[in-house]
């Protein structure tokens, strides 16, 4: 996994929806939401687990403080990932309350997530292109440090940050 470790990468889903995400270590990653419905929201230390299912394939899956589930399988060779998001019915219906810096937002997180409703869940299942591809090295600060704005992603693949 040591040729996982330090990627750098922001895919876009076919739906449009574009993310960017560090894996930070064999247990963290930290990433930032462009667009799609929680579109500026951004994370750092989300504890994950990693796995290698094959060459050059590798699993990413966690259950953030909102409840959502994310597992995402990348296969950085040939520019693809696919994904399922399990948004909980409350983050569906007030995505705004997510578009935050979570972690400065960890309380609001679980106390949304108990006063609003989590099912049915609203899966969205969809594959992506990986636009950018770079590896960072493990444990480095700097590449998600701040909130994620207009242009960025284009910023990031011009070499600009």
């Amino acid at each position: 996994m040591e040729d996982f470790i330090g990627s750098h990468m922001i895919y876009t889903y076919e739906n449009g929806w574009e993310y960017e995400i560090y894996i930070k270590n064999d247990h963290t990653i930290d990433y930032r939401i462009h667009s799609g419905m929680v579109a500026g929201r951004w994370v750092r230390d989300q504890e994950v687990n990693i796995v290698k299912l094959t060459e050059g394939v590798y699993k990413v899956s966690w259950t953030e403080p909102t409840g959502t589930d994310v597992s995402l399988n990348f296969m950085p060779n040939e520019k693809r990932m696919h994904g399922i998001i399990f948004f909980p019915k409350w983050v569906h219906e007030h995505p705004e309350i997510t578009v935050c810096y979570q972690n400065d937002h960890i309380d609001l997180m679980k106390e949304s997530r108990e006063k609003y409703e989590t099912y049915p869940k609203y899966v969205v299942p969809e594959f992506a292109e990986i636009t950018f591809l770079k590896n960072e090295g493990a444990d480095n600060e700097e590449v998600i440090s701040k909130a994620p704005y207009e242009g960025m992603t284009d910023d990031i693949r011009a070499g600009k940050l």
